[in-house]
């Protein structure tokens, strides 16, 4: 069983200790710590988080290994200090059996760069129109209890109502994709000044809005949980927090781009930022920050969904949709959440990994870092700045809307159960 001691690391940002790995657990933490035989990382006073989780990852395997694959995926999440993702279940073939949810979650346990749980389509083929093997999948090896058709809304409210209903037997959680379809039909961006003046199809707040209130009250009508995808709006941060105010039980999730970027960006018709659900305004990026920040949004999720380079790389209107991020997301939230003031890294620890296990319950993940506890850690370099190079990445894909953008924050090291996925920047 090998030893590792961290040493001079500010645990959630707070004054320097040092920290003992042995074996797969936290073995001690405090100062001037020693254990014969350990390797020793220098930690100068970066910061030691436990290790990500991220309850929003595409890893397209199987189906479309030209984007991405559980492999390369991991790896990502690694090198963006992760230790956990839950996968989304828009593969070909769709994650709506039990077999394919174990394909994913034995690819994830072979490769061991990060724990991989699979989301279970809530309904068959993502179709909208029966629900999917919900139980099996739950009692498959994967041990489902996220269920999503992510990608697409699950825009009928009796089915949605059957879908809470049936995963409130055993505690799992439905994760909606809150767009009205007929209100966003030929949508290309945000509905607003930008997408007049550009001409480009409207995607109107109300279309995320409607479903978010429709099923906050079916959450409640049921008594089961309901989780938001990446919320997006201002008005829909209203409607979550109406819902807490009530005691329903819905949590939400907002992604690193919709804390930074705008539809303003769109004026330049590059299709790296055409994204589900669209670049907001201003006015809703202030509010999706705040929103985090007071915990009216539960987490962040990267949402991570990585293209070929012919999808992304051709005129607005016939590009796909989605943006690569598990490797830039703790440097987003590092420059807009706690270099403003509004999260110190104790809350950063709680939104990106502690909340989403618990979310999702994902055992052995977001735990403290303290003696006894699994050696799921990262460590970052919050003093980084640099410019992001997209050739640097692990993912298969390329499409970030941060290439060239300087970030501050750079993850150097990550520990999966006490094994070293990452060292120094590099992945093991």
């Amino acid at each position: 069983m090998s030893k590792i001691l961290i040493r001079g690391a500010k645990v959630l940002g707070g004054e320097p200790q040092d920290v003992l790995i042995d074996g797969d657990v936290i073995a001690e933490v405090g100062t001037g710590l020693s254990a014969e035989g350990a390797e020793v990382v220098e930690a100068d006073g970066k910061v030691l988080l436990p290790g990500l989780v991220d309850l929003h990852t595409h890893l397209r395997e199987p189906g479309r290994e030209d984007s991405e694959t559980v492999l390369t995926g991991t790896r990502a999440a690694a090198s963006g200090g992760y230790t956990a993702v839950f996968a989304m279940a828009n593969t070909f073939p769709v994650a709506d059996t039990a077999g394919v949810v174990e394909q994913v979650y034995r690819l994830g346990r072979e490769h061991g760069y990060c724990d991989v749980q699979p989301i279970g389509a809530v309904t068959v083929g993502l179709e909208g129109k029966k629900l999917a093997e919900l139980g099996a999948m739950h009692e498959s090896a994967a041990g489902v209890t996220v269920f999503s058709d992510d990608g697409k809304c699950v825009d009928d409210a009796v089915i949605m109502r059957r879908a809470l209903e049936y995963v409130k037997a055993f505690g799992g959680v439905v994760a909606q994709h809150a767009q009205e379809p007929r209100l966003t039909e030929g949508a290309q961006m945000n509905e607003g000044v930008v997408s007049a003046e550009l001409g480009l199809g409207g995607w109107p707040a109300v279309a995320e809005e409607s479903i978010i209130a429709r099923d906050v009250l079916l959450a409640e009508h049921v008594g089961s949980r309901v989780h938001i995808c990446h919320l997006s709006t201002a008005g829909s941060v209203e409607i979550v927090r109406w819902a807490k105010s009530r005691g329903i039980s819905v949590t939400a999730e907002v992604t690193p781009h919709h804390l930074l970027l705008t539809d303003e960006l769109v004026r330049t018709y590059d299709p790296v930022y055409k994204v589900n659900p669209p670049l907001r305004t201003e006015r809703d990026v202030m509010a999706l920050r705040e929103a985090l920040a007071d915990g009216t949004i539960d987490i962040v999720a990267t949402d991570h969904a990585p293209h070929p380079h012919e999808d992304k790389d051709c005129e607005w209107a016939a590009a796909a949709m989605g943006m690569v991020g598990l490797e830039t997301a703790l440097s987003v939230v590092q420059q807009t959440m706690v270099e403003t003031g509004l999260l110190d890294w104790s809350g950063v620890a709680d939104r990106m990994s502690s909340a989403p296990a618990r979310i999702g319950r994902a055992d052995g993940h977001g735990r403290p870092v303290s003696a006894g506890e699994p050696a799921n850690l990262t460590l970052v370099d919050t003093a980084y700045r640099g410019p992001v190079d997209p050739a640097g990445f692990a993912s298969r894909s390329r499409n970030t809307p941060y290439a060239g953008r300087e970030l501050p924050g750079r993850v150097t090291h990550t520990w999966l159960r006490g094994k070293a996925t990452l060292v120094d920047g590099k992945l093991a």
